[in-house]
């Protein structure tokens, strides 16, 4: 049966393109609506992005979306467009402070350095997703988290969403984890003051992100790459292992060329989502 699949990401191509992610979240959500799933996608609004040129449109009732962070009330807006040459919807969230002064580097400054406040930016990017869906009329069978930068949705949903009205009701969580890297640590005093859920089992001042939203997830998902499977290693954490009846793996296929086949990566997860929505 199909889905309604509420997209998370960062990066899509033209948008953004700065990781793996990008081909990941530009391919992948195209083949999950050709299999029938009534798919949106969304990320953030970077300011370099060019309204005129993606023909980016306004939403009436996207204009003013509240939502509390850290105990303080704030408000966003959205825009809409379609990945270019698709049909796939997309959300651009825009905020002033968080979202329009990144460059193309996203993550980090132009020197290069990694930004200090990444973990903040995506924890509002999260909170601000979540608010989204009265405000869009429209509620999904699950959430999709790609990376890092959505992982503390989960935690968030639970917490703060989860059946508070009927835009929030029965809806599932799939985190998918396409790499391991520093950006995913992020200090419990973060957390805290963000007020994602921790597992009482977590200790240490420093947490995995990942660890923190296996708790939380309804599924998690492991993308294996041919330059680095990743599975075994995750296995390892300990949110992963106490919640490892959740774990999927997702095996990347390859073309003559090299390529990824995101086809078959869209059909395994495909599979993927009947069994969390089952």
């Amino acid at each position: 049966m199909p889905k309604k699949l509420y997209f998370i990401t960062t990066e899509i191509i033209p948008f953004a393109n700065v990781s793996s992610l990008a081909d990941f979240s530009t391919k992948v959500p195209l083949f999950l609506q050709e299999n029938g799933h009534d798919i949106r996608t969304i990320l953030p609004k970077y300011g370099y992005v060019s309204e005129r040129k993606y023909i980016l449109r306004e939403v009436i009732r996207l204009r003013e979306i509240p939502f509390v962070f850290k105990g303080i009330d704030h408000v966003t807006s959205a825009k809409s467009a379609f990945i270019p040459k698709t049909r796939v919807q997309v959300y651009f969230l825009e905020d002033e402070y968080w979202f329009k002064p990144l460059t193309n580097l996203v993550y980090k400054s132009k020197n290069g350095r990694v930004l200090a406040d990444n973990a903040e930016r995506y924890g509002y990017y999260s909170k601000a997703v979540l608010s989204t869906l009265p405000h869009l009329f429209w509620a999904p069978d699950i959430f999709i988290c790609n990376g890092w930068q959505s992982a503390l949705l989960p935690g968030l949903f639970k917490k703060h969403y989860e059946g508070i009205n009927q835009f929030y009701k029965k809806i599932q969580t799939a985190l998918i984890i396409h790499e391991l890297n520093d950006y995913a640590v992020i200090s419990r005093k973060d957390l805290n003051d963000m007020e994602v859920p921790i597992h009482e089992s977590l200790k240490g001042e420093s947490l995995n992100v990942y660890d923190v939203a296996s708790f939380s997830a309804d599924q998690i998902i492991i993308v294996d790459k041919k330059e680095g499977e990743i599975s075994e290693k995750l296995l390892q954490y300990s949110g992963i292992s106490a919640n490892k009846e959740k774990l999927s793996v997702i095996k990347y296929k390859y073309s003559d060329d090299e390529m990824p086949d995101f086809i078959d990566v869209a059909d395994q997860l495909d599979k993927i989502i009947k069994k969390v929505s089952s």
